[in-house]
């Protein structure tokens, strides 16, 4: 069935591969991207996609309640999929507003304009919300426990999103994805900023000991989950969505620069930032129940995410010349030297 999506935070990087994978699956949808282009929204990220008229691109708040309805009305909108937010965890402990305006005020926003519309509405959220999981699987009817200003403005947009399921009877979803990685990932982000640095014989920089665990799946498989879930999954229930294989981030980095044929001794250990969760993992049955299967392991997703970074200097060393250069010797450079077990 066709159907007309807004889909916020569309410049972004999950956000702009899933409009790229919409176009492409779904040749009788049309997609709306709402964005306000903040530093890691990037009109570049949608540059293949601009002269398709299926396409269409407003830009704005999502915290504007006017200029969120004039998109829904003009356009036609009878879903909304939320990727607008602040994302990143070292930023959210620095300037925490902005991750509460954006991700709780802008989600409650989006909430009531679907609500007055009867609309179908899909959260994108995070693995981030269940907090530290140092055994075991986190399933989708755990509590939330955020450890991060981020992770606990993106728990308190789920739980809006659940409560207007609940006092409502809005037709609402949500999904929690475990790390994303491959192209348009802004580079304050590890695997790229790894892999960019790597390109340049840069030092990078590993929190601790760098044995925190992450599961890194590739964005076009998180996509492909997150469409199946607007469309076939049950109103009022989050679907977890990953491989299900947690690594140490020394790993992820040591595959990076084995793909990119440079050294270990690249690799530099950092003060660890404030309360860093050691790991995060998944139990994704209940996604697998509706049919989907990741198409890489973590492995695959970090080599092929590696090589689109080497294949891609156009669009990222404009980024790391600019706001990103004054972000980084901020976060990096008075950060001293760690030594693993000193």
């Amino acid at each position: 069935m066709a159907r007309t999506l807004l889909v916020t935070g569309g410049a972004g990087f999950i956000g702009a591969n899933y409009v790229h994978y919409l176009l492409e699956s779904n040749p009788d949808d049309r997609v709306v991207v709402f964005d306000k282009l903040t530093y890691a929204g990037n009109l570049a990220n949608l540059k293949d996609v601009e002269d398709d008229p299926r396409y269409a691109f407003v830009h704005a708040d999502i915290c504007d309640a006017a200029a969120v309805a004039r998109a829904l009305d003009d356009h036609g909108v009878d879903t909304i999929v939320n990727f607008a937010a602040e994302t990143h965890v070292d930023r959210s402990i620095v300037a925490p507003d902005a991750f509460v305006q954006t991700d709780v005020v802008g989600t409650y926003t989006l909430l009531e304009a679907a609500r007055e519309r009867g609309l179908r509405y899909h959260q994108v959220s995070t693995d981030e919300v269940y907090g530290h999981v140092p055994t075991g699987a986190s399933r989708e009817d755990d509590p939330v426990a955020p450890r991060s200003p981020y992770a606990a403005s993106k728990a308190s947009g789920d739980l809006l999103t659940i409560a207007y399921h609940v006092t409502y009877g809005l037709p609402t979803t949500i999904s929690r994805g475990s790390n994303n990685i491959g192209p348009y990932q802004y580079p304050e982000k590890a695997l790229p900023l790894f892999a960019t640095n790597a390109i340049d014989d840069l030092s990078l920089p590993i929190y601790g000991d760098g044995r925190q665990e992450r599961d890194y799946q590739y964005v076009g498989d998180h996509c492909e989950a997150i469409d199946l879930v607007v469309r076939e999954g049950v109103a009022g229930e989050a679907y977890n969505i990953g491989t299900g294989t947690s690594i140490p981030n020394m790993e992820m980095a040591g595959i990076v620069l084995e793909v990119l044929g440079k050294p270990r001794s690249l690799l530099r250990h950092v003060e660890d930032r404030p309360g860093h969760d050691r790991r995060y993992s998944l139990d994704t049955a209940k996604i697998r129940d509706l049919g989907w299967r990741s198409r890489h392991t973590p492995q695959e997703a970090i080599e092929r995410s590696a090589r689109w970074y080497a294949d891609n200097e156009w669009w990222w060393r404009p980024i790391k010349s600019g706001e990103f250069r004054e972000y980084y010797e901020r976060m990096y450079g008075g950060r001293a030297d760690y030594e693993p077990g000193a």
